[in-house]
């Protein structure tokens, strides 16, 4: 009996180890590392509501090659050293062959070695910072894609935007100096506005997380300026706009994608977000018909209105697979060349091919702001 029960147990094990190799081979996981809660949870959720609309229609479709995505999702908490942590976890023990985030820069940057070392590609849709793709000695991270521009190229459109189409020739800076994409921000628009024959006028600082700015508007209400340029996120930029405002401080106020969120109106109130601008990925106001179809299967699945995160999350989720399905092998070093060889990838937030420095090759977009709600979008060409 004994021998019988050993031998039985063999055979069960035996099978369950065929079937679950069967279901792995007509299986591709991709792992999701996103800001799901914490600080930034809003970036990661309406990341995520985009990744798993697009990977739901692929897998409709027939999946990538007859194989279905079976998403790996987990909560970096907003922190880089967890954003680390489920990298590592995902490659070595959910067996992933790319990682989608986080949205980011500072925890998709945090995981980038654990990419390089294990040989799987991570992309994020969101990343916008210099160096992310590239270390500051100018050597490419070998396994790091982004789909949206770099925080050069918004902060440069934003300075000729403020010159160019609003006319103005001074502007005040204020800044999230504990974060990578407030600095980056901040220096490339203040170079390119200096070029362009502005003036900056003054400089302000703040850190993430502050909500009294009273000091900091109180001492430049006095000053003669055109502009007021905020590169930071929502949580800090509507609790500005709104403090602002309320000094009797009219001028337009200038931001990039960290403005992105129906947060930003909930804090700055809706009346205080006049002429009001930020350069994006994404706007509704887009009436090409690969956008408006968007829109309406994302209202469709969600009942709500799209936002620029949920637009990136689904380019990003369809770039990946994009890529996956062009590859020789399904290993992380064969999906690496093949996002490498993309060109004219046609996504929500526009067609874009990758650089050698794994960068998109992308247009962008400045958005108005009236009474809270978008009111104009300008794209613009690299």
């Amino acid at each position: 009996m004994k021998r019988l029960f050993v031998l039985c147990t063999c055979i069960l094990l035996a099978v369950t180890l065929t079937a679950c190799s069967k279901a792995n081979e007509n299986e591709i996981r991709i792992g999701i590392n996103y800001e799901l809660s914490g600080d930034v949870a809003t970036y990661g959720q309406s990341s995520v509501e985009g990744i798993e609309m697009a990977i739901e229609e692929i897998n409709k479709a027939g999946g990538i090659n007859g194989k279905k995505i079976v998403p790996i999702k987990y909560d970096n908490k907003s922190e880089p050293a967890e954003a680390t942590t489920l990298a590592n976890k995902l490659i070595t023990q959910d067996k992933v062959v790319a990682i989608l985030g986080p949205a980011t820069s500072g925890s998709f940057k945090a995981e980038i070695p654990v990419a390089n070392a294990k040989k799987v590609p991570v992309a994020s849709g969101s990343a916008t910072a210099d160096d992310v793709t590239v270390t500051s000695d100018g050597k490419v991270q070998e396994y790091a894609f982004r789909v949206c521009f770099n925080d050069s190229f918004q902060g440069t459109v934003m300075a000729n935007f403020a010159s160019e189409n609003l006319s103005a020739k001074k502007a005040v800076i204020i800044m999230d100096s504990s974060s990578d994409y407030g600095k980056g921000l901040a220096k490339n628009f203040k170079e390119n506005f200096v070029k362009a024959g502005g003036t900056i006028v003054a400089e302000e600082a703040y850190v993430a997380k502050d909500t009294d700015f009273n000091a900091i508007l109180t001492k430049i209400k006095g000053l003669d300026f055109d502009v007021i340029y905020i590169p930071g996120y929502y949580n800090e930029a509507g609790l500005i706009i709104k403090q602002a405002r309320a000094l009797g401080i009219t001028a337009p106020i200038l931001g990039a994608d960290g403005f992105d969120s129906p947060v930003l109106v909930d804090l700055a109130g809706a009346e205080a977000l006049n002429d009001v601008y930020f350069t994006n990925h994404y706007s509704s106001l887009d009436k090409d018909p690969a956008v408006v179809k968007f829109i309406e299967d994302f209202k469709a699945k969600y009942n709500k209105e799209p936002d620029a995160f949920n637009a990136l999350g689904y380019d990003l989720a369809k770039f990946v697979c994009d890529a996956i399905s062009r590859a020789e092998k399904l290993n992380g070093e064969s999906i690496k060349k093949a996002l490498e060889e993309t060109k004219n990838f046609v996504g929500v937030t526009g067609t874009l091919s990758v650089d050698e420095f794994h960068n998109p090759v992308k247009s962008i977009v400045v958005i108005g702001l009236q009474n809270g709600k978008q009111v104009s979008s300008i794209k613009i060409n690299p």
